[in-house]
């Protein structure tokens, strides 16, 4: 199959990146939505195929990080992408705002709780990252988290934020030690898409369940939140653990992508399924033989 998207171009540069050197509405000549569609397909039926192979190996466990704006099409991607996924090797984790109890450990602790096993993908809607994102623009959040010496906004300094970059970038290099592969996917929307997916979801009665008002409080905040994805890309961007940056004005564009990288990942882990020894094939055909031989 050729990859027609060419993801190594949405690979993020690490301590360089800067958001206006990637596209949101990139294309690469690509025009024919119905070949998308096929694609998207072909994806999920492969990637299905993998999961099997992970779960029957147990030697690897795929993390899935999803960050972007509100309206970048997150949860599309996820549904169209893994549709074809047994259940029982693949979980979804939306991460909303914290409970108290959250709130009682540190800042990491609530997603590591979810964390994919050996043989599961898992799909973080939203994540760790959150807390260098929403803390970062809504820093009144951070005396609420009653760390020892930063119980006033101001204390949340230049080192405050690095220190929880370098947490992270610790975490994520302990994870992919142990066997957890890491897919970090940023879907790029530009404002103006934003604002017509929006307009969307209000004018069409069987969205706007999905509408919120904070969402467009929020949007008004949209440069801090530009600058704070920046930051966060270009802080946490590693080798173990690069940043993808996806272009999400177009939504099948973002889930052709999207696929095409979680595909090329499963397929550079060389999966297979376990081949039984010799015992273990004589008690194979012994059992054979048994249910062959019954009345």
């Amino acid at each position: 199959m050729k990859n027609i998207l060419q993801n190594k171009h949405i690979r993020a540069s690490g301590k360089t990146f800067s958001l206006k050197d990637y596209k949101t509405d990139y294309r690469n000549g690509l025009k024919d939505e119905k070949l998308l569609r096929k694609e998207v397909e072909e994806y999920s039926n492969r990637i299905a195929a993998l999961q099997e192979a992970l779960y029957a190996q147990g030697k690897y466990s795929v993390l899935v990080v999803l960050q972007a704006i509100d309206g970048a099409g997150k949860d599309s991607c996820i549904k169209h992408v893994l549709s074809g996924v047994n259940p029982q090797g693949c979980e979804v984790t939306s991460f909303k705002q914290p409970s108290r109890e959250e709130l009682d450990h540190d800042f990491i602790w609530r997603t590591y709780q979810r964390l994919p096993g050996r043989g599961k993908i898992g799909i973080f809607n939203r994540s760790y990252y959150e807390e260098v994102l929403i803390t970062k623009v809504h820093r009144e959040l951070i005396p609420l988290q009653h760390i020892p010496g930063f119980e006033t906004v101001s204390q949340a300094d230049r080192k405050f934020w690095k220190d929880r970059y370098r947490s992270i970038n610790e975490m994520e290099r302990h994870l992919v030690k142990n066997g957890t592969v890491i897919i970090k996917v940023f879907l790029n929307l530009s404002k103006k898409e934003q604002k017509n997916r929006f307009l969307e979801r209000i004018s069409n009665p069987e969205k706007q369940w999905k509408f919120n008002y904070t969402d467009l409080e929020e949007r008004k905040l949209w440069n801090k939140y530009q600058s704070a994805y920046e930051d966060m890309i270009r802080e946490t961007s590693t080798k173990h653990a690069p940043w993808y940056v996806v272009p999400a004005d177009d939504q099948w564009i973002s889930r052709a992508l999207f696929g095409e990288l979680l595909l090329e990942t499963l397929q550079s882990l060389d999966l297979s399924f376990p081949v039984l020894n010799a015992e273990e094939k004589k008690l194979v055909l012994k059992a054979k033989e048994e249910l062959e031989g019954e009345e």
